[in-house]
């Protein structure tokens, strides 16, 4: 059985995180603005209460976790200064994961499987975002949001590289949130706003999240 203390910090994961969902269906900015970044960091609390420090696949999987709590707080903000502050947040902890997933070992076959899918995402993806980044902030957005796109596309080869199930599915989970995400905020009509994209967004983003926790832990 898990320790007390990883079963008190996950719960406390999984309340911190259906609140974090009900806040963006209800469009409550301000709790949403306390949970947001709290989620991930009871994810954090969580790892580090299963061992994470213990090995050094742990230490990256912690780094990975609070650069994107610090990506999460960016990301509450509207303005493009900020967001490209996400996005270089996020981009580093996904070069946190890609370091995580190559100290657990790579497989060449799930490699080249990881590779397949990373590449039919990117280009489905990357039809629809790329232009829309350009129309809207020239190749001051588009550079770096391309850069992420090649950057979360080798934290997924490599997940998939592990050979691990739930590290890949965590992996593929965390790149659809970040899929419907660009999509939603660069490629949706502008006429259309709804909060279920980014409810979405977040419910694929903490889930894909904790399955790479699990996965990676229950391999270190």
């Amino acid at each position: 059985m898990p320790p007390l203390l990883v079963l008190v910090t996950a719960a406390l994961f999984v309340v911190i995180a259906v609140t974090n969902w009900v806040a963006v269906a209800q469009e409550d900015r301000r709790t949403e603005g306390v949970v947001k970044p709290a989620a991930l960091l009871a994810l954090a609390t969580a790892a580090l209460a299963g061992g994470a420090l213990d090995s050094t696949v742990g230490v990256w999987l912690v780094v990975a976790l609070l650069l994107g709590t610090a990506g999460d707080v960016l990301l509450l903000g509207d303005s493009e200064r900020r967001f490209l502050g996400g996005l270089g947040a996020f981009l580093v902890g996904h070069l946190a994961y890609v370091a995580c997933f190559a100290t657990l070992g790579i497989s060449v076959s799930w490699w080249l499987a990881g590779g397949a899918v990373a590449l039919a995402g990117a280009l489905v993806a990357g039809r629809a975002v790329l232009p829309a980044t350009f129309r809207s902030g020239g190749i001051g957005l588009a550079a770096p949001v391309a850069a992420y796109m090649l950057v979360i596309g080798a934290m997924l080869v490599t997940a998939w590289g592990t050979g691990l199930a739930l590290v890949a599915a965590g992996a593929a989970v965390f790149v659809a949130s970040d899929t419907v995400l660009a999509l939603d905020r660069f490629a949706r009509p502008r006429d259309w706003v709804a909060p279920w994209p980014h409810v979405a967004v977040m419910v694929t983003y903490h889930l894909g999240q904790a399955l790479i926790v699990v996965g990676v832990l229950g391999a270190a």
